[in-house]
């Protein structure tokens, strides 16, 4: 017979007290995830991605983009995305902070299984109104939203409608530009 051997579940408070050494660590309902520091290529898309979501946003002072961003329930929810667009909580906690409406992973090699196979679902699971999945290796935005289809491809044009009724288009190839695929 095999016996699954049980988790060790971590809390926010203990994901706190680790030392820095440069990899990323989450927590999805107690689970520690650990992904590298981003690269090169990760932090340019996330950067040109930044730039044209905040650009589109200027208008909106309730709407703040975080980059990168903390989803945090505590006891066991801390979740880092690369951008985030929610609201500007009044404590100015990010476990104070409750309307999240877009979360953006950019997942590299080193972090796109978790990004896809965890954190995605972790994120609408919770109340995130759409997810995106930059993907280097395959140069498009997979798109995701609660009780929907999950990783709808796009490839040369991605839209975000913001809370106050604007419709963000990205230029997907745009993102890319310059850079060759992850093999």
């Amino acid at each position: 017979m095999v016996m699954a051997a049980a988790l060790r579940q971590f809390t926010v408070e203990e994901l706190e007290a680790l030392p820095y050494d440069g990899n990323r660590y989450e927590l999805l309902h107690g689970l520690l995830l650990v992904t590298p520091h981003p690269g090169l290529p990760h932090q340019v898309v996330a950067s040109r991605l930044m730039l044209k979501l905040g650009l589109a946003l200027v208008d909106e002072p309730t709407v703040q983009l975080y980059a990168p961003g903390t989803v945090q329930i505590r006891p066991s929810i801390h979740l880092e995305p690369d951008l985030l667009i929610g609201s500007l909580p009044g404590a100015l906690r990010w476990d104070a902070m409750t309307d999240h409406w877009l979360a953006v992973e950019v997942s590299g090699a080193g972090s796109r299984v978790y990004d896809r196979d965890y954190k995605r679902d972790g994120y609408l699971g919770i109340g995130v109104k759409e997810v995106w999945l930059v993907d280097l290796k395959l140069q498009r935005v997979l798109v995701s939203k609660p009780g929907g289809e999950k990783d709808l491809p796009h490839d040369t044009l991605v839209t975000w409608r913001s809370p106050g009724g604007r419709e963000i288009e990205i230029d997907v190839q745009g993102l890319f530009r310059g850079l060759t695929p992850e093999p």
